[in-house]
């Protein structure tokens, strides 16, 4: 099969051609795949898994939407049975993906006058980096909560002045603590849009705080890894 050229597994999935694997961290990784024309929104996901494994898993878009690419944010789990493979994989070398699909997404992008809280842990990041690489104009503010500075995935992308990065374990971030921790001491404008993606007890957490703090149901957005 040459590279680019689109063909189904027995599966049904679709064969894509890796075209980077970029290290953020030991465990951390984007992947990037050849696109092959696969209509894609900023915010959504996909299955992946290596070509033969029988195996996938579900990942979200990290890049922008309209690139000649498809970029995945990749957490290595220990002893996991797909990221590690797709950790070794190189340019060239087969990957099977299902997807985009989801609805974790900026409902009117081009509504200039909406104003955006992003709340996210580890990996969680992934949508947002996407949202902005795609609408580098929303008037956002971005939390972003990590145990160690390293973390920070790819911070230099945001505006410093509209990232927080919150470190639980360390110094040298904005905040020394949880996500939910800097809400409680600084409440959130009850008319942003609020989009909260993470593991399931922060987003349950903080949106019972958002709630508390007045935010409308109709502006509180989920999204809950695990």
């Amino acid at each position: 099969m040459r590279s680019g050229q689109r063909e189904e597994n027995r599966a049904g999935s679709r064969l894509h051609r890796v075209q980077s694997v970029r290290h953020l961290t030991g465990q951390v990784f984007v992947l990037r795949v050849d696109r092959l024309g696969v209509p894609a929104v900023a915010g959504q996901c996909a299955t992946l898994g290596a070509w033969g494994s029988g195996l996938n898993r579900e990942y979200s878009m990290y890049g922008g939407q309209d690139e000649p690419w498809l970029d995945f944010l990749v957490r290595e789990v220990e002893d996991g049975q797909v990221s590690p493979r797709l950790k070794q994989l190189a340019p060239g070398d087969p990957v099977e993906m299902d997807g985009p699909y989801g609805r974790f997404v900026i409902e009117q992008p081009g509504d200039r006058s909406r104003r955006y809280l992003f709340v996210a842990t580890g990996v969680g990041i992934a949508p947002f980096h996407s949202y902005l690489a795609s609408f580098p104009w929303l008037d956002y503010h971005l939390i972003h909560g990590v145990r160690l500075a390293d973390e920070r995935y790819d911070r230099d992308h945001y505006d410093p002045e509209r990232y927080t990065a919150c470190l639980s374990l360390e110094a040298g971030g904005d905040y020394r603590g949880r996500v939910t921790d800097y809400l409680r001491a600084h409440p959130a404008d009850p008319e942003c849009y609020c989009y909260l993606c993470g593991n399931s007890g922060m987003v349950a957490e903080a949106s019972e705080i958002l709630r508390g703090q007045g935010v409308n149901g109709d502006h509180l957005f989920t999204e809950a890894f695990f």
